[in-house]
C-alpha cells in the first residue's frame, strides 16, 4: 500500500471530522442564537428547514461538480467555504438575515458532505476493501469535538459569532493544508460524453444503473428517517412515556449515538468478511428488533437496550448505501452519491416531523411502529446491494 494512498485516507478522515465539527458547532449554539434573534421554537423550526433546503441544493450541485472537476479540487474548496460561512449564523439579529445565513451555510455544508463522500468512494476503490463506515464514524467524532469546543468558548465568555468564527478560521486552514493529500480526479468513463460535450442517449445499462441508484436513495430515505427520529425523540420517549428524569432521559440519545459510533468503527471489517448486503440486511433487522423493544417495553433498562440495538443496527446501513451508489458508476460517483445523500437527507429532516405528526393520532411509543416497518422493509430490500464480490464473501462465510 502506497504512502500517498494512506495519506489520502487520512485526509478524508480530516474532511469528515471538519464537516461534522462545522455542523455540530452550529447545533451547540442554537439556543444562544435563538435567544439573540428572539424567535420562537416554531420559527426556529422553519429556519432549520431553510438550512436543510440549502444543504439539499448544495448536495446536488456538488455531485456534478465533483464528477467534472474532481474531488481534489471540489473537496478543499467546499471545505473552505463551509468553514468560512460557519460564522454567518452567529451574526444576525433578525429572522430574515438568519435565514439567509443558514441557507448559505447549509449549501456549503451540503457541498462538502457529498464531495467528501465521493472522494471516500475513490479511496475505498483504491484500497480494494470497505473503509466507508470508518469515515462516517469520524463525522460523529466531529460532533463530539464541536460540543467540547462550544462548551469551552461559552465558559470563556465568547459570543456565538466569535466562537463560530474561531472554529471556522481553523477549519479554513485545515481544509487548505489537507488538500494536497487527496487523490487525483477519477477518470471519466469512455463513451459517456460525445465529442461535442453533449450527453449521449442513455443506454439500457445506464437506465438500469439509474434505477438502482434511486432504489438506494429510497432505502437511504427510510434509514435516515429512522436516524432523524431517534435524534429528536429518543430522550423525549424516556421522559414522557416512561417518566424518566431529564438526566436519565438524556441517556436515550446518548446510548443510541454511542452504539452507532461503535458500530461504524466495526462495520468495515464485517463488510469485508460478509459483504455489504449482509451488513444492510442484518443491520436493518437488528434495528427493527431494537425499536420494537422500545415500543413494547415498560421498563427503563429494556428501553435503553432497545435504543442501543437501534443505533447499532442502523450504524452500518448508510455507509453501505453511499458506497454502493459511488461504485455503481465511478465516472458519475459524485452525482450518484448526491442523489442518495440528498434523498436520505430529506428523510433525516422529515423523521422528527413525521413522528411528531403521528403523536397527534397515537402515543409516542406506538408512533415508533413506523420505524419498525421502515427497518423491516430495508432488510427485505437489501438485495439491491448484492454484487459479485458480495456473493463470493457470502459463500466463503457460509462454508466456515
Amino acid at each position: 500500500m502506497s504512502h500517498s494512498l494512506r495519506a489520502a485516507r487520512v485526509a478524508t478522515f480530516v474532511y469528515f471530522i471538519l464537516c461534522g465539527t462545522a455542523m455540530g458547532t452550529w447545533v451547540v449554539h442554537i439556543p444562544a442564537i435563538e435567544k439573540r434573534v428572539g424567535v420562537s421554537h416554531a420559527t426556529l423550526g422553519g429556519l432549520l428547514v431553510v438550512l436543510g433546503v440549502g444543504a439539499f441544493i448544495g448536495m446536488h450541485t456538488a455531485g456534478r461538480l465533483t464528477d467534472r472537476l474532481g474531488a481534489r479540487i471540489v473537496v478543499p474548496a467546499t471545505g473552505v467555504l463551509c468553514s468560512a460561512t460557519l460564522a454567518l449564523p452567529g451574526l444576525p439579529r433578525d429572522p430574515w438575515t438568519l435565514a439567509a445565513a443558514l441557507l448559505a451555510f447549509g449549501f456549503c455544508n451540503g457541498c462538502l458532505d457529498v464531495s467528501m463522500n465521493a472522494h471516500a468512494v475513490h479511496v475505498e476503490k483504491a484500497y480494494g476493501r470497505p473503509v466507508m463506515s470508518a469515515f462516517h464514524a469520524t463525522f460523529s467524532v466531529g460532533g463530539v469535538l464541536a460540543s467540547l469546543v462550544g462548551a469551552a468558548t461559552a465558559s470563556a465568555g465568547l459570543s456565538p459569532a466569535a466562537g463560530m468564527a474561531a472554529v471556522g478560521a481553523l477549519g479554513v486552514v485545515i481544509a487548505l493544508v489537507s488538500a494536497g493529500a487527496l487523490l487525483p480526479a477519477a477518470p471519466t468513463a469512455a463513451g459517456t460524453v460525445s465529442t461535442e460535450g453533449s450527453e449521449q442517449v442513455p443506454t439500457a445499462e445506464h437506465r438500469v444503473t439509474s434505477g438502482r441508484i434511486w432504489l438506494l436513495a429510497a432505502l437511504a430515505l427510510m434509514v435516515m428517517l429512522c436516524e432523524g427520529a431517534a435524534n429528536d425523540w429518543s430522550a423525549l420517549h424516556l421522559k414522557d412515556v416512561l417518566g424518566a428524569s431529564a438526566s436519565t432521559a438524556a441517556l436515550g440519545y446518548g446510548t443510541f449515538a454511542a452504539t452507532m459510533t461503535i458500530g461504524r468503527l466495526l462495520a468495515d471489517r464485517l463488510a469485508a468478511r460478509f459483504g455489504s448486503t449482509a451488513i444492510l440486511r442484518h443491520g436493518a433487522a437488528t434495528a427493527a428488533v431494537g425499536i420494537t423493544t422500545v415500543v413494547l417495553s415498560p421498563w427503563m433498562w429494556a428501553a435503553l437496550a432497545g435504543w442501543a440495538l437501534f443505533g447499532l443496527g442502523l450504524s452500518g446501513c448508510v455507509p453501505q448505501l453511499f458506497s454502493a451508489a459511488g461504485h455503481a458508476d465511478p465516472a458519475a460517483a459524485g452525482a450518484n452519491v448526491s442523489r442518495v445523500a440528498g434523498l436520505g437527507y430529506v428523510g433525516m429532516l422529515a423523521g422528527p416531523a413525521v413522528i411528531g405528526w403521528l403523536t397527534h393520532l397515537v402515543a409516542l411509543n406506538h408512533a415508533f411502529v413506523l420505524l419498525t416497518l421502515l427497518c423491516a422493509s430495508t432488510a427485505v430490500a437489501a438485495g439491491v446491494l448484492r454484487t459479485g464480490s458480495d456473493r463470493t464473501r457470502e459463500t466463503a462465510a457460509s462454508s466456515h
